[in-house]
């Protein structure tokens, strides 16, 4: 095989949904959040492993991504629609059942008008400045916006993942002050703020990357492994390159693989010269420049000729290879590229 291969470890993932819903009340839902095809791992499979475990929500990004869920899981759960309704999401969110999280006036009179009593939720901003309706609209709005019967209300943490943060307490104030006397169950938190306590978790939560394996969330199990495939290997004798640009040199003889991977395939060019993968327990570092299909590796330690090295694995987790390459756990999982063959364990996979 010549791409890399990416196990997705569905109990993993099940797994960490039951951990993160066990923060929270019984009276609590916990959602998920399987926007941008599952963080990179595959929408249908994850979904499918989730709804077994017991999720009953799931939120996307967008309709078109609603649309991909529901071909996947079928009908019955609710899909919530992060972005709203927009113009031309009539038909996907009336023939799909999906729940639009209106984001402003204009999106509310959208979907009324277009989709009379079809089901539909609030999105709030309690001070990210990024969606949902500020306070003063929100104000304005609100007691037409409670007569169309909202299934949820809901906002987002900004700093969530700094439990310090002031900002997390600021928000928390003026959401509640924004859903006080609704009657409509409500929800701020994602999987940081499940992790910043109860006062936090209101009536649904919607944990996304910690069902991934990833911070904040550090007691999750780890979800997916990447191997790639050593398509050759070559001797270089001490002061010749490796790689675009002569970034490195080799200071004694050196024996190279150069693996089938590259920043087509989500990894990222800044992490040249610093990632490190690993054949079994045993770490070799990337030397050179990473380049569109290929990376370039130091295996002059081992014994042997490996015929493919582990990028993500029990040794290196998705937020160890991120700060390799100066981004975040979110950036790496949802650049992982197409070209992978992905496979999948567990979960009746």
């Amino acid at each position: 095989m010549s791409t890399g291969t990416l196990t997705v470890d569905l109990d993993a993932i099940a797994a960490n949904w039951r951990a993160l819903d066990a923060m929270s009340a019984a009276t609590v839902e916990t959602a998920a959040t399987i926007k941008a095809d599952a963080y990179g791992l595959g929408v249908g499979p994850v979904a499918r492993a989730l709804a077994q475990a017991g999720a009953r929500t799931f939120a996307v990004a967008v309709a078109e991504e609603g649309a991909a869920l529901r071909d996947a899981i079928g009908p019955g759960p609710a899909i919530l629609v992060y972005s709203g309704h927009m113009a031309g999401d009539t038909d996907m969110i009336g023939d799909l059942d999906l729940t639009p999280m209106l984001n402003s006036v204009e999106q509310m009179t959208r979907h009324v008008e277009a989709l009379p009593g079809h089901p539909l939720g609030i999105q709030l901003d309690s001070g990210m400045n990024r969606l949902g309706m500020e306070p003063e609209e929100w104000a304005a709005v609100r007691h037409i916006a409670l007569r169309l019967k909202p299934k949820l209300i809901m906002s987002h943490l900004a700093c969530a993942d700094e439990p310090d943060h002031p900002m997390n307490a600021q928000q928390l104030q003026q959401f509640g002050e924004m859903v006080a006397d609704t009657g409509v169950p409500s929800s701020l938190s994602a999987t940081g703020g499940i992790l910043l306590g109860s006062q936090y978790h209101f009536d649904m939560t919607r944990p996304g990357i910690g069902l991934y394996g990833a911070l904040p969330f550090e007691a999750a199990q780890p979800v997916a492994r990447l191997s790639l495939p050593v398509i050759q290997t070559r001797e270089l004798e001490e002061g010749e390159p490796v790689g675009y640009g002569n970034t490195w040199i080799a200071e004694a003889s050196t024996r190279i693989a150069t693996l089938s991977a590259g920043y087509a395939d989500g990894l990222i060019r800044a992490m040249s010269n610093q990632a490190v993968l690993f054949a079994d327990d045993e770490p070799c570092p990337l030397v050179g420049r990473v380049s569109m299909d290929l990376i370039t590796v130091d295996i002059s330690h081992l014994d042997r000729e490996p015929r493919q090295l582990d990028i993500l694995c029990s040794k290196q987790s998705v937020d160890d290879l991120a700060e390799a390459a100066g981004t975040i756990g979110y950036e790496m999982l949802t650049s992982l590229g197409a070209r992978y063959t992905r496979r999948y364990t567990g979960g009746g996979a």
